[in-house]
């Protein structure tokens, strides 16, 4: 009898190829198919060719050739073509089957799958997958959640694929029902947009206001990348920072000022909103990305539109010390408001989340991989029960240490026209969240002027709710109290 396969992938792409051969690596047969047949046989006869792989060419092939309890894994896109294949994949599975979604899904989605998919008897997991095409291939960070059920019999295969860190852990434990995987793998990828535009507000800073030469940024993000901020963006960036085109001169410099992006980051702020948490970092960095997108227009202002010479004198190398304590500060805050966002998210979809975990899982494997993120599992190990990471000892201390840079930076770069959104909204809410009282109380009374939309008293107990007639022409009839 032919031998059955550990588990079964739908989605041959770059990603899917490369896990499939990460999983064949740690032993585990897998049954391959994707909707270009084509692809099946090129994969088997190609970089498949003598491995534990068996391409099948239709759903109800790769079905049959799966062991009990058969787990489906599907990377396609994100969107209609899953809830496709989930409908072609039900007919063909029976109870206790196991689909696993593997695609960057938005966790909504992932909710009304997962209640769908277990109305039929079957099993859900919405799982982030993050690391690119390397992480697949050689240990990616893997944030599943959906069916409490299915995760012993996925565990072995995830774990198994998935980045250990120095201790040999997996970065992959399961994150919670329903949405509670891919929610986190959001936070993941908005936590990404936050440091990747921060590093660019560094680098711009160093560029135009110390007139730095690509070469010489090399050597600064290669000494970054030894202390605290050692991570894959910053090793990266260093990299990149060296490369060379084919005419000698830095690639960097060639390439145009307009950035993409693939929605995860405004997922992220738009879920914030939702929940009412201040994740103004994040927010920041996707609108920094629809600016540069505005390319022809802002090559218009630029000729009309004035500011100061961007020179600064004084000590470089200090400078430079203060360039690096902001970027650490701003990536705390950074972080800080990812944290509370997931905790607000867990309280209102009922996720028991372990932040700790959640922390080593991001350690190796993916995007934001960082010896930062040691700190933040070491914090909430302490205290499970923290409200914000900037209140944890460690990292009270060190946004304490790093504010004075922190603020020549900002400083610096707004007397000098160089805009730093990520820089000073993550120094504006430091500020905000250390401050015990806030401008809110002349708010709430416009608010109550024009709308009666009530106020409460600090020489009155909370809770309790008061309406003005300012101006003496309007009535007592007050307007009722919410929040959205």
């Amino acid at each position: 009898m032919e031998k059955l396969a550990d588990i079964g992938l739908i989605g041959l792409a770059v990603m899917g190829e490369n896990l499939v051969l990460n999983m064949e690596s740690k032993g585990f047969t897998v049954a391959v198919f994707n909707r270009t047949v084509e692809k099946v046989d090129r994969f088997v006869e190609g970089r498949g060719k003598g491995k534990k792989f068996i391409g099948t060419h239709s759903i109800e092939e790769l079905v049959k050739s799966l062991k009990r309890p058969r787990k489906v894994m599907m990377l396609v896109k994100a969107g209609q073509a899953v809830d496709d294949f989930i409908e072609k994949l039900i007919p063909h599975l029976e109870k206790g089957d196991i689909i696993i979604d593997g695609g960057n899904s938005h966790f909504p989605d992932t909710i009304r799958r997962t209640r769908y998919v277990e109305s039929k008897g079957l099993l859900y997991i919405g799982t982030g997958v993050s690391g690119g095409e390397e992480g697949a291939l050689l240990g990616p960070s893997i944030m599943p959640g959906g069916s409490n059920d299915a995760w012993p019999h996925v565990k072995p295969v995830f774990q198994a694929i998935a980045a250990k860190v120095s201790d040999g852990s997996p970065c992959c434990d399961w994150v919670g029902e329903n949405g509670a995987g891919h929610f986190v793998k959001m936070v993941h990828n908005g936590i990404e947009y936050g440091d990747m535009q921060l590093i660019c507000e560094a680098y711009q800073i160093m560029k135009e206001l110390l007139g730095m030469t690509p070469d010489e940024m090399h050597e600064v993000f290669k000494e970054w990348n030894k202390g605290e901020l050692d991570s894959y963006l910053i090793e990266i960036t260093r990299d990149i920072l060296a490369f060379k085109d084919e005419d000698g001169q830095p690639l960097v410099e060639k390439i145009l000022d307009t950035a993409g992006q693939k929605g995860t980051g405004k997922w992220t702020a738009v879920a914030a909103l939702d929940q009412g948490v201040p994740l103004t970092l994040i927010g920041e960095a996707v609108f920094a990305r629809c600016l540069s997108a505005q390319k022809d227009e802002r090559v218009r202002a630029s000729k009309v539109l004035t500011g100061p010479v961007k020179k600064i004198s004084g000590d470089k190398k200090a400078f430079i010390e203060d360039i690096r304590h902001a970027l650490y500060a701003s990536k705390l805050v950074s972080y800080a408001q990812g944290y509370v966002l997931m905790r607000a998210a867990a309280g209102e979809y009922g996720w028991n989340l372990n932040n700790g975990g959640i922390a080593l899982m991001w350690r190796g494997g993916c995007i934001i991989r960082s010896v930062f993120l040691a700190k933040i599992k070491e914090a909430f190990d302490k205290n499970p029960e923290l409200e914000n990471l900037l209140l944890d000892p460690y990292f009270k201390e060190k946004i304490v240490a790093a504010q004075e840079g922190w603020r020549k930076v900002v400083s610096a770069a707004a007397m000098h026209g160089i805009p730093v959104p990520a820089f000073s909204t993550a120094l504006a809410y430091y500020d905000g969240y250390r401050s015990e009282r806030l401008p809110a109380n002349l708010l709430q009374a416009q608010r109550d002027y024009f709308g009666a939309h009530t106020y409460e008293r600090t020489d009155k107990p909370r809770g309790e709710f008061f309406h003005t007639n300012w101006t003496g022409r309007g009535g007592e009839t007050a307007s009722s109290t919410y929040t959205v």
